[in-house]
């Protein structure tokens, strides 16, 4: 007997070219997006020379994103996913274009770029949550997952990119360049997203007789009680708290453990860019274990075993190697974390539980920097690798006895069907 899947080849159709339009917006948009960013923390740095700015400029990047990710998850649950990303897009394209004009006409004021950066960072909050969110109501549930490794690829080949475009223009240009380059691209990311023929979700086409608030509440609600989403989301925020040094402190490791070349530090961001890129292809034709989450904990101890030998090696060449391993693994868990939630959680929810996983990571990974930022300049960075790494291999370790948590790794039948 064959089952009929014409409800769902009907909810899906022309999903390819749907999915492939959708999918260049957002990867036209974040090259200019990236480029801008790794631009102004390039100028901050060498006009001012000081920690202090280079903090600052870290702050206004990630607090906003943080605070509006409480509303925008109801927005994305709310509204036309499409037009919020669109709006979204508009309101970063116009700041940048402002900033640029004002410094083409000379006036090169820091704070400027301090006021830009908070926009930049409120737009990307609002659109993050409703671009995971959208991406299930263009793809089928069973090409979720290759579809999110083919995205988290071309990810990481924009960063990739982008520091080398970027200080190639630096180096013949002046920023404003690089910053007409976003507006252009985002330009031309809106005019794609306008062509896409995706039809509002449920919520969106009701009538909102509910308030903000109880939108919120039941959101938090929903994130507390669904045992999934609950132990996912904790699982994400220990793992960004310990992955930290890994992630933040490997410069400051490199220059002081073996030198303050611009081509070691360069060497160091390709690497690892490099790994992502592979291990995003690897996962995108391969799919990880059958059970998703078992994926996700062999990311993480693979990732905390890196780690470690990134505390205990002092050849450069070797560190380079272990960079481009370390960066294939966080598809591994990246991946299946994605689409679990959006596979398993309800449509209608999804925009609110994408924008708690955004707080978890913007809001915890700031305050890991915090404590192992310091503890950098009294403890030597291999030791906060090799002890953070350990406790990444725990946390995997634990996952292998959490039998309720390993268990939402397997689709059902009824699932299936």
């Amino acid at each position: 007997m064959i089952k009929d899947n014409n409800k769902n080849d009907n909810k899906h159709a022309n999903w390819k070219a749907q999915t492939i339009l959708f999918m260049s917006s957002q990867a036209i948009s974040l090259f200019g997006s990236a480029l801008v960013q790794f631009a102004l923390i390039w100028y901050i740095a060498r006009s001012t020379n000081s920690g202090i700015m280079v903090t600052i400029s870290t702050i206004c990047s990630f607090l906003p994103q943080l605070v509006i990710s409480l509303f925008a998850g109801v927005w994305a649950d709310r509204y036309n996913r499409k037009i919020l990303i669109i709006l979204s897009d508009a309101a970063i394209a116009t700041s940048t274009l402002i900033l640029a004009i004002v410094f083409l006409l000379g006036y090169n004021s820091i704070w400027l770029l301090f006021v830009v950066a908070a926009i930049r960072s409120f737009g990307a909050g609002i659109q993050t949550p409703a671009v995971s969110a959208m991406i299930p109501q263009i793809v089928p549930e069973e090409q979720l997952m290759r579809v999110n490794s083919i995205n988290g690829t071309i990810m990481s080949m924009i960063f990739f990119v982008a520091p080398a475009v970027g200080g190639a223009i630096l180096v013949y240009g002046a920023i404003e360049y690089i910053l007409l380059i976003d507006v252009f691209t985002a330009l031309i990311a809106i005019t794609i997203m306008f062509t896409l023929k995706v039809p509002s979700h449920k919520k969106a086409l009701e009538k909102q007789d509910t308030d903000y608030f109880y939108d919120l509440k039941e959101g938090i609600k929903y994130s507390f009680k669904n045992n999934f989403v609950r132990r996912l989301i904790s699982f994400y925020s220990v793992t960004m708290f310990l992955v930290v040094p890994a992630a933040f402190l490997n410069v400051l490791m490199v220059t002081r453990t073996y030198g303050n070349e611009y081509w070691k530090l360069t060497a160091n961001e390709m690497c690892f860019f490099a790994g992502s890129i592979l291990g995003g292809i690897i996962m995108s034709s391969w799919g990880g274990f059958k059970n998703r989450v078992i994926s996700i904990a062999v990311g993480c101890l693979a990732f905390g075993g890196l780690t470690v030998a990134i505390g205990v090696i002092d050849q450069f060449y070797v560190y380079l190697g272990i960079m481009v391993l370390t960066g294939m693994t966080m598809p591994l868990f990246n991946v299946p974390s994605m689409v679990l939630l959006q596979e398993k959680v309800e449509n209608s929810m999804q925009g609110r539980v994408f924008s708690f996983v955004q707080i978890a990571g913007s809001g915890i990974m700031p305050l890991g920097m915090a404590i192992f930022g310091p503890l950098a300049d009294v403890v030597r960075i291999q030791v906060l690798m090799i002890v953070s790494g350990a406790a990444l291999i725990l946390v995997g370790i634990s996952i292998f006895y959490n039998k309720p948590f390993l268990k939402e790794g397997i689709k059902t039948v009824e699932e299936v069907a």
